[in-house]
């Protein structure tokens, strides 16, 4: 069930946070090429292209990329319930691999979902999906407002 969004708060748009995400963010981070595909009251929903820069050796993208797409993503939607970006810091960030995202892919889903906002602290969960919709990663995370 989604969470009721700030009624002070803003709608804000993908565009708008795909500005945030070339403003904001770091050069590495933006090099990522995150889309953003959906905004919802709960969360976000991103795209991350399968680049041969972030594949190993193993032919499998890379679990630090799968990483910083998760903790990206879940900054965007806390900036989106929020209505626009407010500083914050993660706090914890806890990711689980499941299956391998081969070189091919193509693109991974990345689906960022507030579980609970608060004054300080908002908790949420990330879901990194395979084009087939199989997860490849699930994280949860914690963030501090600043």
């Amino acid at each position: 069930m989604p969470l009721p969004t700030d009624t002070h708060a803003s709608a804000v748009t993908p565009a708008q946070l795909q500005e945030l995400l070339g403003s904001m963010f770091a050069p590495w981070v933006q090099e990522l090429d995150l889309v953003v595909r959906a905004v919802e009251p709960d969360g976000v929903m991103l795209a991350l292209p399968v680049g041969a820069r972030h594949v190993h050796g193993g032919g499998v993208l890379c679990g630090q990329t799968l990483m910083a797409a998760a903790d990206t993503a879940m900054v965007l939607a806390v900036s989106a319930q929020l209505g626009g970006f407010r500083p914050m810091t993660t706090v914890q960030l806890q990711t689980s691999f499941l299956r391998p995202v081969p070189k091919d892919a193509g693109e991974v889903t990345v689906v960022a979902r507030i579980l609970k906002p608060g004054r300080q602290l908002v908790f949420g969960e990330i879901e990194c999906l395979l084009p087939d919709g199989k997860l490849a990663a699930h994280a949860t995370t914690t963030y501090a407002l600043l």
